[in-house]
């Protein structure tokens, strides 16, 4: 970047580096090989200000803690290179840094009314305090104070947008899957409808929380269908979509392995879809070609019943054991069916296992290059004496009589 772009970009950077930043969020990577994505946040640690970094690369995340300096000559260092896009949400405004394929560095800032003012400064500090320590609240995508109609009826939010405390790891949830959908946005686009299948929609709490943060915050033209098993849920949800006036959004009784209602679809979510259920949302997100999955699986019985392996005996006598372990593998198994089917996935946590058991979130990306895996997963396969149901939707080219 040259001289006035550098001036700019450290502007910006001078504004919105202190206690009342959210997040920077990294994306449109150059190389995705080398870094898929960075998120900056903000943290007190010991009473000091500091700037964490989660990169992930490959399938791992790496995470550094820096001051106000270092962290200006990481961003520079990650504009310069590795990514053609930044975004920055403050307590003081927002920011979007742009990079053209020939280096050119564009700055977008756009500041509250308010901010900037010495006289709000202690309180702002305060409240973000408050948000920034690791042993205090964090700052969520949907606010506390700021009161969101499907949340308020749902029964996580009062009307005054206080959380019920009762449903507060409801609203953690909600908000750690909005980060997930956070960060797969620059796979969407932004000026075309994208189609978004919900299946295991249930109340609906996600499928609400998505529209709510596609359409109205992020403004993209979405088409998000829920589908469920039961009817009642399924017109509950219709009356609020309808109560909301969220067009394009519509919930259908069905189940996802027999729907035919459309011919294209760019998302595929399948939320606690239980045992082989999930199997079947993966292989019709694959038919679909669809660009994202995000799944995360529930009641992982299938495998608990065929696991036949001698040396692992010991430790399978143990009826939960053997169930944690069929469910691990499970997953690590549909993760790598994916992956041959053009996907790069990662396995993620989706809330903390305190909160729920059902905490592992499976995102795939659809990227066109097929994983040559099928010698290892035949061996694996073979070693546990299994066929599972994502196998034999996916990749039945892996069966043999010996699985």
């Amino acid at each position: 970047m040259d001289q006035e772009e550098s001036r700019e970009l450290g502007q910006a950077l001078d504004l919105f580096l202190d206690e009342a930043l959210e997040r920077i969020l990294f994306s449109n990577p150059v190389d995705r090989e080398r870094i898929a994505r960075s998120r900056l946040r903000p943290l007190l640690i010991k009473g000091s200000l500091v700037f964490q970094a989660e990169e992930q690369v490959g399938r791992q995340a790496f995470h550094r803690n820096m001051s106000k300096e270092e962290t200006v000559s990481y961003i520079t260092e990650l504009l310069d290179g590795s990514f053609r896009q930044a975004e920055i949400v403050s307590g003081r405004g927002t920011g979007l840094i742009l990079v053209s394929r020939k280096g050119k560095v564009t700055v977008k800032v756009k500041q509250k009314a308010h901010s900037g003012g010495a006289g709000d400064q202690p309180a702002r500090i305060q409240s973000a305090s408050g948000l920034m320590s690791h042993n205090r609240q964090k700052s969520y995508i949907l606010k506390e104070g700021s009161p969101v109609p499907f949340l308020v009826d749902l029964g996580v939010m009062t009307k005054e947008g206080r959380i019920v405390n009762s449903r507060y790891d409801k609203y953690r949830q909600i908000n750690r899957f909005l980060e997930f959908i956070e960060d797969i946005l620059p796979n969407l686009n932004q000026e075309e409808e994208t189609t978004i299948i919900d299946f295991g929609c249930g109340k609906s709490y996600l499928t609400f929380a998505m529209y709510h943060y596609l359409k109205v915050l992020k403004e993209y033209p979405v088409r998000i269908i829920g589908l469920d098993l039961k009817q009642d849920v399924i017109n509950h949800c219709s009356r609020l979509a309808m109560q909301y006036g969220y067009e394009g959004l519509d919930f259908y009784h069905g189940d996802i392995a027999s729907y035919e209602g459309v011919d294209h679809v760019d998302m595929v979510v399948t939320l606690h879809a239980c045992d082989t259920a999930t199997d079947f949302a993966l292989k019709k997100a694959v038919d679909w070609g669809a660009k994202v999955i995000l799944s995360v699986p529930c009641c992982q019985h299938e495998l608990a019943k065929q696991i036949s392996c001698d040396i692992q005996k010991p430790v399978l006598q143990y009826g939960l054991i053997k169930e944690r372990m069929a469910a691990l593998y499970t997953d690590a198994i549909r993760a790598q069916v994916l992956e041959r089917c053009g996907y790069r996935t990662q396995i993620l946590e989706f809330i903390d296992m305190e909160h729920t058991p059902k905490n592992i979130l499976i995102r795939g990306i659809r990227q066109g290059r097929k994983a040559a895996n099928e010698g290892q997963l035949k061996e694996l396969l073979g070693f546990l004496g299994i066929t599972p149901a994502a196998v034999r939707l996916l990749a039945p080219e892996l069966c043999t009589d010996e699985t």
